[in-house]
């Protein structure tokens, strides 16, 4: 009886770890990706993008620019508001950088001058 019961136990944590899989399988699955700016790309006068659009924690932002002329950096509300860059702030500057979102609130600017002041930035709220 003792090795029937030991048996079930194991057959019960073999389910719940393939059920943790699926759980985090699907919860990837439903993450989603965006172009910021669509087609322009990441680019001056963007902030308006985020308009009209939900966003989740896990989605993925794709910033598309040329990285001669535009970055992207992450900043916490002050930067974003002052467009000014933070000790220890993470700068992007691939042209393709794929950043994926957390929960709550999310900002970037491009910290070249006067791009952020011209509209280069944007905020995002994750849920």
């Amino acid at each position: 009886m003792a090795q029937a019961r030991g048996g079930a136990i194991a057959v019960a944590a073999v389910a719940a770890a393939v059920l943790c899989l699926l759980l985090s399988h699907f919860e990837l699955a439903q993450a989603a990706t965006y172009t910021v700016g669509g087609t322009g790309g990441w680019a001056i006068n963007v902030a308006g993008w985020t308009k009209d659009k939900r966003f989740k924690a896990g989605d993925t932002l794709v910033f598309k620019y040329n990285p001669s002329i535009h970055n992207v950096v992450a900043v916490n509300r002050a930067g974003y508001s002052s467009c000014t860059t933070p000790k220890g702030a993470k700068v992007y500057q691939s042209g393709k950088d794929q950043i994926k979102l957390v929960k709550g609130q999310n900002y970037f600017i491009c910290n070249y001058a006067g791009h952020c002041q011209a509209g280069m930035k944007i905020a995002v709220t994750a849920a």
